[in-house]
């Protein structure tokens, strides 16, 4: 008999968690009967379906969810034709919430396991190895929703019981590898799934320690915690990131979303101390509008959000992502503008600006109505206009979206932009009229050419503050030797030729590597935003060294010698 459990992700960098929990809970006896399958959505269908078939499984197990349901609706219809009788098993979050009604749309799939499954699917395996002996009918066993109905609740697990589902790294070669030491959320955001389940659960702490050395002895590149709130109970979340601390071994960086108004001095301090790479932090944010944040039962003390964020940030060695979503209650165009001033104040490493995804079975579907919030009826749900913000301003909002990640988050603009929004009044200001600006000159956002979008960026900066074009070239020039040792000089930057025998004659005397640094003179001091807004210019020339060899752990931008005499 074997059971094949297919996952389909939406990139190849990612892995999915589900199914090998679900392999490690059915046993070492039930084991050889269970076969995994990753695949992704930029699959063709027909490539997924020949190689399902080709593993002639007895019954496959979709894992369900927002980015992947399209793909597997269509696999649902096309499978039986070619694998007429195989059973088909669905289970996720997509398919948990309206399991009666799926049901009724796809005849050929047996049944759904209905929330947590690994208990369900330990029996659901039972079932299939030993039919006749130890579970007789589908119909006893808890979680499911069947044709007949639904069978018994399942209580919540102990997360104790779930055994450690990582044993063979070979299929991780390059990715992200998942891992979750808690489940449940002890807030009710009414967008999230997650407020759904009420009960906290906590994987023993000594368990994780042991895990988590797993991780760090086979030098994983990263591991992202998928705990909610990973830092809800202190003690928990010190012990794990003092483990962290103590037990580091250079190379593993561990990602975990967190509320930082919960953070306090004493994590604070500890976070302080780690490597320059080691944990990076998500922190949801989504709103500063106290309305909005009422509507969805969040409760955000901001002051001290943005307080332990600034403390964090002087660490100068933690990765902070900071998460927006726009289309929530009483959050109009004007009003996500402002939260999204104050959250790039706090300068984040990401500013992550999301849509609000009106998923099935959150509270905030059950008030889409009162609301008037018209969402994609498919997946992922997301909204198109609500009673505070129309469908235009939503296709704006789309528009700075691709803004903030092409010159912001790409991290390759951090000296040009800081003397940009000074031509301002504020950077969602900015940023809007880049987006106009790209619209009106036809530019490409997904252009995979570097220089493109520098060169573009180059153009609206001279357009909006045409008195400083020289000092612009100097800063895009800048921003780019600090990101990549260019083979080819860019066509903004100055002509080098005049400095030619000067720079030979320095890396001649000083013996340093031409081929892992670079010198660059400059007119301006582009390394300091405030003197630039203040007018000023280099008494004479200076000479900058990009080397190439040591980088930044955080930020992988080449660190820099000034005053370089050549």
């Amino acid at each position: 008999m074997k059971f094949l459990l297919a996952a389909i992700n939406a990139k190849y960098i990612h892995s999915n968690p589900a199914i090998y929990s679900l392999r490690a809970c059915a046993g070492e006896k039930l084991k050889p009967c269970i076969e995994l399958a990753e695949y992704t959505i930029n699959q063709p269908l027909q490539e997924i379906m020949a190689d399902i078939y080709r593993r002639g499984p007895d019954a496959v197990g979709f894992s369900c969810y927002i980015w992947n349901w399209d793909m597997v609706r269509q696999l649902l219809g096309e499978l039986p034709k070619v694998l007429p009788d195989a059973d088909l098993w669905l289970g996720g979050p997509e398919v948990s919430y309206d399991a009666e009604k799926i049901l009724g749309s796809f005849p050929f799939v047996r049944g759904i396991m209905v929330g947590e499954g690994e208990a369900v699917f330990r029996e659901l395996m039972e079932y299939y190895a030993y039919r006749g002996k130890k579970v007789r009918r589908l119909e006893d066993i808890p979680g499911l929703c069947l044709r007949s109905g639904f069978t018994a609740p399942r209580t919540p697990m102990d997360l104790n019981d779930i055994p450690f589902p990582y044993e063979d790294l070979t299929p991780f070669a390059n990715r992200i590898l998942y891992y979750e030491t808690s489940r449940g959320c002890p807030f009710r955001c009414s967008y999230c799934l997650s407020s759904i389940d009420k009960t906290v659960r906590f994987r023993d702490v000594s368990v994780v320690k042991r895990e988590l050395q797993f991780f760090l002895d086979h030098k994983v590149k990263q591991v992202k915690f998928i705990d909610r709130t990973f830092n809800c109970r202190k003690d928990h979340a010190m012990a794990i990131w003092r483990y962290l601390y103590e037990n580091d071994n250079d190379v593993t960086n561990f990602h975990f979303e967190i509320s930082a108004d919960l953070l306090d001095e004493e994590e604070i301090a500890l976070l302080q101390k780690m490597r320059p790479g080691l944990v990076q932090l998500e922190i949801g944010v989504q709103s500063v509008n106290a309305d909005t944040l009422r509507a969805i039962c969040r409760s955000t003390d901001l002051d001290r959000l943005e307080a332990a964020v600034e403390a964090v940030h002087w660490g100068r060695n933690i990765h902070q992502h900071l998460d927006l979503i726009a289309g929530l209650p009483y959050e109009d165009y004007e009003s996500f503008g402002r939260s999204f001033d104050r959250v790039y104040r706090m300068k984040p490493q990401q500013l992550q600006l999301g849509f609000l995804k009106v998923l099935k079975g959150s509270p905030i579907r059950e008030k889409a109505e009162e609301y008037g919030i018209f969402s994609l009826d498919s997946p992922p749900y997301e909204v198109l206009r609500t009673r505070w913000l129309s469908y235009e301003e939503v296709l704006r909002l789309k528009r700075v979206e691709e803004m903030v990640e092409l010159y912001y988050n790409s991290n390759q603009f951090t000296r040009t932009l800081p003397l940009l929004e000074s031509v301002f009044d504020s950077p969602f200001a900015m940023f809007e009229a880049l987006a106009d600006f790209y619209g009106e000159k036809g530019y490409f956002t997904n252009s995979p050419a570097r220089a493109y979008r520098y060169q573009a960026l180059l153009e609206f900066a001279v357009w909006r503050d045409p008195g400083r074009e020289g000092v612009y070239r100097e800063l895009l020039t800048y921003d780019m030797y600090l990101r990549e040792n260019l083979k080819s000089r860019p066509e903004f930057a100055k002509d080098l030729t005049p400095y030619k025998d000067r720079v030979r004659e320095f890396f001649k005397q000083t013996g340093r590597p031409r081929n892992l640094t670079h010198l660059e003179p400059f007119h301006y001091p582009v390394w300091d935003t405030d003197a630039l807004r203040a007018g000023k210019r280099n008494e004479t020339e200076v000479f900058v060294l990009f080397d190439y060899e040591r980088r930044s752990p955080l930020t992988y931008e080449a660190a820099t010698e000034r005053d370089i005499r050549v």
